[in-house]
């Protein structure tokens, strides 16, 4: 069993000065599911990794690979294996020597080993290289070498720690497609940590969103992605992020509005939305939209438009960006690519108020809202 499976896990550094890296972490990944920890920088996620490889012992709590608690076992008592963002290859060593030095080292006679090597060689298209050199190979071939050298170990889990960073953009998007075609054909468990959004988006059957060495949510990527537990997953994730405005709403004679905390942003939602913002009126609160669901249509019904002064314009091909400013937040809308519009015009984007998001002004936590559906006739 690949499981793996975090317990009130907590991981602290240093003697006097205490610096908290991982929090009271509880996680559960299921066997034989690619699991992607995401973050920026200092979050905890390559700590957790650590931590589930050996390589860190946690301050408490239970790690549990299967049903085995690993909180205290040697790395090489887990059976993981881990692939590094520095492929660590043996430059001495050929491409074979390379895919077959773990199992040497633990033992295996060359009839063990020699049939796991060419099997790992064939899945990942590196058979001519076997007699080659790592000096002789390209990144995305080094990539692949290490990639390799942890399939031959046959592991209960895989732990991936930045492998692709290394890799130029091309490369990168490439190996993400045979990373995933690889898990799928394994279907070993998988445990991989990129500060990447977007690699985590592309590759992970879950994603875990990490922030001061906290889970901020886990969840799949399109439940992360259409209801953000938080403002903070809410920008992260998302290219672009998701639009965060400040502010108040506001139910008077003139209709339920939106008013952001600088003067210069105003929406009048729909009807449908004051039942679920009665309780809300008058506090801060964030709404939120995703640039997609801003447009330049003409507007329909459930639609509100919201005239902007276009700050820059970005031809992207499929979507037109036409980037505006609310007080001092700059946001984005997502236009046709035929759309006449440029910068320094004033513009009127349409707004799917079906698509509006709302979040807590002091704990900037999710609110589960949505609008009632509006009678027919």
């Amino acid at each position: 069993m690949g499981s793996v499976r975090f317990v009130n896990v907590t991981k602290e550094f240093g003697e006097k000065t205490k610096v908290l890296a991982v929090k009271d972490s509880n996680l559960e990944i299921c066997d034989g599911e690619f699991t992607v920890l995401v973050g920026p920088s200092g979050c905890g996620k390559s700590t957790s990794l650590r931590m589930v490889a050996g390589l860190e012992r946690p301050t408490s709590g239970s790690i549990y690979i299967g049903d085995r608690d690993v909180t205290s076992l040697h790395p090489r008592a887990r059976n993981i294996a881990m692939v590094f963002q520095d492929y660590a290859l043996y430059p001495h060593m050929t491409v074979e020597e390379n895919l077959s030095f773990g199992l040497r080292n633990l033992g295996h006679k060359r009839r063990e080993w020699q049939p796991r090597v060419f099997e790992a060689a064939k899945i990942l298209g590196i058979e001519p290289l076997l007699r080659r050199r790592p000096r002789e190979l390209s990144g995305g071939q080094r990539q692949r070498v290490a990639l390799g050298r942890a399939i031959v170990r046959e592991p209960d889990v895989f732990l991936l720690d930045e492998p692709l960073s290394n890799l130029d953009a091309k490369l990168r998007v490439q190996m993400r497609v045979e990373l995933a075609e690889l898990q799928r054909r394994l279907g070993t468990t998988m445990v991989y940590v990129t500060h990447d959004q977007e690699e985590a988006m592309t590759l992970g059957h879950r994603i875990v969103v990490m922030l001061d060495g906290e889970i901020q949510q886990a969840d799949t990527p399109d439940v992360i992605y259409n209801t953000p537990s938080n403002t903070f997953v809410a920008r992260f994730i998302g290219s672009p992020p998701m639009n965060l405005f400040f502010g108040q709403v506001h139910d008077d004679r003139e209709g339920l509005r939106f008013r952001h905390e600088a003067g210069d942003l105003e929406l009048t939602l729909p009807a449908g939305w004051r039942g679920p913002l009665r309780s809300r009126t008058g506090r801060d609160i964030y709404l939120g939209i995703r640039p997609e669901n801003i447009g330049g249509e003409s507007p329909r019904q459930g639609e509100i438009v919201v005239p902007v002064t276009a700050g820059a314009v970005e031809m992207l091909g499929p979507q037109k960006l036409v980037y505006f400013h609310a007080g001092d937040e700059l946001a984005v809308a997502s236009f046709p690519p035929d759309h006449p519009v440029k910068a320094g015009e004033r513009v009127d984007t349409v707004w799917r108020a079906d698509k509006l998001q709302f979040f807590d002004g002091e704990t900037e936590q999710r609110l589960d809202l949505a609008p009632e559906p509006m009678p027919q006739g």
